[in-house]
């Protein structure tokens, strides 16, 4: 076995290629996550939403249980059970306390690895995720995100819905999901992660025997193991496609995304980006784009900015949505906000004033176990490490205002940006 040990956290790799990590808090509630490299970006096109439906599916019986026996395993001891899929990640996560941790690690890897799909719970579980998508369509808030990276992605299997489309939907039997749990769902894929009051050497020792019942023998594996259904694409900067588009969706209010695509999880410019979109749309009521278009001009409820970084690009959007008769107003609005970025560097003081914010957004959502889990999780995917917590304050802190200046005008330079508008 491999052991690094660093900070406050304990990072192992199974022989079997499982990435393990355990941090320590002083709670009674204990936090587990099973993360799994695999996302909606590998799927046959002609399967969009498997990788969703396929987390759905793995609550409806696994070799052992039923899905009643599943949810209540769990629940009769106050605990809770849950997952998501993004495009590059599956997660199923639990809540306990920290005296059932066993059961709730055991619950995790029989759920990933002994599922059984069967075609009539498929059946029912397909209708439920046909209402899932017939509801998020009654909210264009949400999906014009997803449309978004449709148009921006173009070809590229990043580009499709995480919820996919009735017509494929209606395509997936179990033994499709079979196939592609088969073909994804193996230990070199995965980490698991748990946030405890617990020894380290205790948890590691249940997550290993756990293992053992699903993965034997715990051979030697080739590790790391290449996604092979991601197609590798150039110069980040260069993927998304540009374009200008409008719809008539006949909904009360106009919702609108500008953006581009952006840095990948590897690239060092990325935390400059990080801090940028922060400043113009993040979740502070003194964020740019919410001062002038809400706080000052009284033309929107919500404008927001957000980063999503892959494995080999990103994508930045700048979002609002305001009455029809509005948009040209907060159009020009939101410019004159890109073009200050992208004009003139930002002040000493303002700058300091921004990585403090966001110093402080971090520091307060990662105070939560659940966070902290999860958050190793994707951690181990991505970079087969946690960065420490000073690590990250000190690429942060050492962003300068030439930083920002020279992000704002590689990401959002006019040529390069898109617009999405929903009438």
């Amino acid at each position: 076995m491999q052991i690094i040990g660093y900070n406050s956290y304990y990072i192992n790799r199974f022989p079997c290629g499982l990435k393990f990590a355990f941090k320590k808090n002083n709670s009674p509630v204990a936090y587990c996550a099973l993360s799994i490299k695999s996302g909606t970006r590998n799927e046959p096109i002609e399967y969009n939403g498997l990788a969703h439906f396929t987390e759905h599916m793995l609550f409806k019986g696994t070799q052992k249980r039923n899905s009643i026996s599943i949810n209540n395993r769990l629940e009769k001891l106050g605990g809770e059970l849950n997952a998501y899929t993004t495009k590059e990640e599956t997660v199923v996560y639990s809540t306990i306390l920290k005296e059932d941790i066993s059961k709730s690690i055991d619950l995790l890897f029989e759920l990933v690895f002994t599922s059984t799909f069967s075609p009539k719970e498929l059946k029912k579980e397909r209708s439920v995720v046909l209402d899932e998508i017939n509801m998020y369509k009654d909210t264009p808030s949400e999906y014009i995100f997803d449309d978004f990276e449709e148009f921006l992605f173009g070809n590229n299997p990043l580009s499709k819905s995480i919820l996919g489309r009735s017509k494929t939907l209606k395509k997936i039997s179990s033994e499709v999901i079979t196939k592609y749990v088969k073909d994804f769902f193996i230990p070199e894929n995965m980490s698991f992660t748990i946030v405890a009051d617990l020894s380290q050497e205790k948890v590691e020792k249940l997550v290993m025997n756990s293992l053992k019942k699903y993965i034997f023998p715990l051979k030697e594996s080739s590790f790391p193991v290449e996604n092979k259904a991601i197609a590798p694409l150039s110069d980040s900067l260069s993927k998304g496609m540009v374009f200008t588009k409008e719809s008539i969706k006949k909904h009360h209010q106009t919702n609108c995304i500008i953006g581009s695509s952006a840095y990948s999880l590897y690239e060092k410019k990325r935390v400059p980006l990080i801090l940028l979109t922060n400043i113009l749309g993040g979740p502070s009521s003194n964020s740019l784009l919410n001062q002038v278009l809400r706080e000052r001009s009284a033309l929107v409820y919500n404008a927001e900015a957000s980063y999503t970084q892959y494995s080999d690009t990103g994508s930045v959007m700048l979002y609002f949505g305001c009455d029809k008769s509005n948009l040209k107003k907060c159009l020009d609005l939101v410019n004159r906000e890109i073009n200050k970025v992208r004009n003139k560097k930002l002040s000493e003081n303002f700058l300091n004033a921004a990585k403090k914010q966001l110093l402080g957004q971090i520091a307060i959502a990662s105070d939560n176990g659940e966070v902290q889990c999860l958050s190793m999780g994707k951690s181990l995917l991505s970079y087969n490490e946690i960065v420490p917590d000073e690590i990250v304050r000190k690429k942060i802190e050492n962003v300068t205002s030439t930083d920002i200046y020279e992000v704002a005008n590689e990401i959002f330079a006019e040529e390069r940006l898109s617009k999405l508008i929903y009438k």
